[in-house]
């Protein structure tokens, strides 16, 4: 957690869009004197401080001044952010660094386009809208234990895995992006969802190539590709396995209901 004022209008310095990834993969850089809030459109890996957090479309993440920040891109990703000096004295609100803001997203996304509208020549308007952002932040934060009931390491592992299904992913991995032992997550899931890690990252995988290879036209070697499992033997073993057919048959079947309608 990290503490924030909020009783006054922070001193917004810059909004915008940034667009990184399309040159190089990761970013490094500092800030001295400015505060980084920025709310995403993109999966990458972001590490603050030494700390390595899982980033989703749909995540903010607030950056202390001075802090140094690592952004490990997946390909080109675009974000909206604002550099910005909180207010000074009163009682400081304790935020994640990083946090899905789930149904909130939108709103967020709608005020941070509408500061960056005004800018550079409502300055006023820019800091309410950049205000209102942390407070929408703060009020989630507060919010969240109640709304997830899940352990803090199973709720981010699972947003992590939804964000790199395809990617090679192993426990081991996971564990370390999530801050805990590979054993103690291990348990943790078996616990919170009567699953091995393994079984989950199976059945996700299972689930979106069903979805490609129904709703889409992409080639089946294109779906195994996207869901993580390349090797055309192995995707064909895990669909057998986890749908009870063959990628073709899956494709054929619904191909078959669609022209019978």
């Amino acid at each position: 957690m990290i503490a924030l004022p909020l009783t006054a209008p922070p001193e917004v310095v810059n909004v915008g869009v940034g667009i990184h990834g399309t040159r190089s993969l990761r970013d490094v850089f500092l800030i001295p004197d400015l505060w980084q809030l920025h709310l995403y459109a993109y999966s990458c890996d972001l590490t603050v401080a030494g700390t390595t957090y899982a980033v989703a479309p749909g995540y903010v993440s607030l950056t202390p001044a001075g802090a140094p920040v690592q952004f490990d891109y997946r390909g080109r990703s675009e974000h909206l952010y604002a550099h910005f000096r909180p207010s000074l004295g009163g009682e400081p609100s304790y935020l994640p660094v990083v946090q899905d803001a789930g149904q909130t997203a939108p709103v967020l996304t709608a005020l941070m386009r509408s500061a960056i509208e005004a800018s550079p020549s409502g300055s006023s308007r820019v800091a309410a809208e950049i205000w209102t952002v942390l407070w929408r932040i703060a009020d989630l934060a507060a919010a969240t234990p109640a709304g997830d009931p899940r352990h803090p390491a199973v709720a981010a592992a699972t947003a992590y895995i939804e964000a790199n299904l395809s990617q090679p992913l192993s426990v081991a991995g996971v564990a370390r992006v999530v801050g805990v032992s590979h054993n103690h997550l291990t348990r943790l899931f078996q616990a919170e969802t009567g699953s091995t890690v393994i079984g989950y990252l199976r059945r996700r995988r299972m689930n979106r190539a069903r979805h490609l290879l129904v709703a889409s036209t992409l080639s089946i070697p294109a779906v195994a590709a996207s869901v993580g499992i390349p090797d055309l033997q192995a995707f064909n073993k895990t669909c057998h396995r986890e749908l009870g057919a063959s990628p073709r048959a899956i494709r054929n079947e619904m191909t078959a209901v669609v022209a019978g309608r």
